[in-house]
């Protein structure tokens, strides 16, 4: 339970940034690795939401509400596994309990958050809604990403719920009230991700950056979108051939040289957007504030 380089990039990637808003807390856990994946996914059993690694959280969100959090709103922030431990945190210690008038937002992105068809709770959560405006409070922001020209297909591992009855749920954190935005990405200058790298040049003649993250103003923008297998967050890539600019962006999971279509956008999930999703923090925490909680 010591942090190595590997948490450490994670929380660099997909967390740091919140600290401009917010006092940060990232408990080291006993999440099921790489290897422990494959086997779940080839069908050995297990699931991401129960076991050691959800009591560490659990447990850990217990002794921050002794010890740590002194009446102050919160913002839960998880991708992929801690999403799905997350969403397991709220059914079980929030939704529907005194301590969730203290819940800012959660942003549980990179997992399938399920919503009853054409509503904003049920499903998943009872009494946790889906955020529709920076003004809302006590919400969730959610989402999977794939690329418009790579939508989900039929064996995709996110954005799909079983049954008729519900579906699921995607919020747009560049238009949080519908539509489609600009998506302020803070991508990684070297092209580290969460897993692994793509480095590639970001402007043509290649020259150095100097600063540790690159900005693509123009370049990306999102719209929560659905086909015939999925709810998802439709990225769009808007290059410019006559530019120096990059006209793509990394982010896409590859093995063995094959792109893994089921897999989508997920290792950049979060730095797609995460401009906007600490612009979204950011209000959400000043209306919560504002109320006399």
């Amino acid at each position: 339970m010591v942090a190595d380089e590997a948490e450490r990039n994670v929380i660099r990637q997909q967390f740091a940034r919140f600290g401009s808003s917010c006092r940060r807390f990232a408990p080291m856990y006993r999440q099921v690795t790489l290897a422990g994946l494959r086997t779940m996914l080839a069908g050995g059993g297990g699931a991401l939401s129960r076991g050691p690694q959800y009591d560490d959280v659990r447990d850990a969100w217990r002794y921050y509400l002794e010890h740590d959090n002194q009446g102050r709103g919160v913002v839960l922030v998880g991708h992929s596994q801690g999403s799905f431990i997350l969403t397991e945190l709220i059914r079980q210690e929030i939704d529907g309990k005194p301590v969730q008038s203290r819940l800012v937002s959660a942003i549980l992105l990179g997992a399938t958050v399920a919503v009853p068809r054409g509503k904003d709770v049920g499903g998943s959560f009872q009494h946790v809604p889906l955020c529709r405006a920076t003004s809302q409070t006590g919400c969730v922001v959610t989402y999977v990403s794939f690329r418009s020209t790579m939508p989900p297909p039929a064996n995709t591992r996110f954005g799909r719920v079983a049954g008729n009855d519900l579906v699921a749920a995607c919020t747009n954190p560049t238009a949080l009230g519908g539509g489609s935005g600009s998506a302020r990405a803070y991508l990684d200058t070297r092209g580290q991700m969460i897993v692994g790298q793509s480095p590639r040049p970001w402007v043509v003649p290649e020259r150095a950056i100097d600063t540790p993250w690159v900005s693509v103003p123009g370049l990306l923008t999102a719209q929560c979108s659905s086909n015939e297998h999925a709810t998802y967050l439709e990225v769009t890539v808007h290059g410019d051939p006559s530019d120096p600019r990059t006209d793509d962006i990394a982010g896409d999971l590859v093995a063995g040289g094959q792109l893994l279509l089921d897999w989508g956008l997920h290792l950049i999930d979060v730095n797609l957007a995460m401009g906007n999703l600490v612009d979204v923090v950011t209000q959400q925490a000043r209306a919560w504030s504002g109320r006399g909680q």
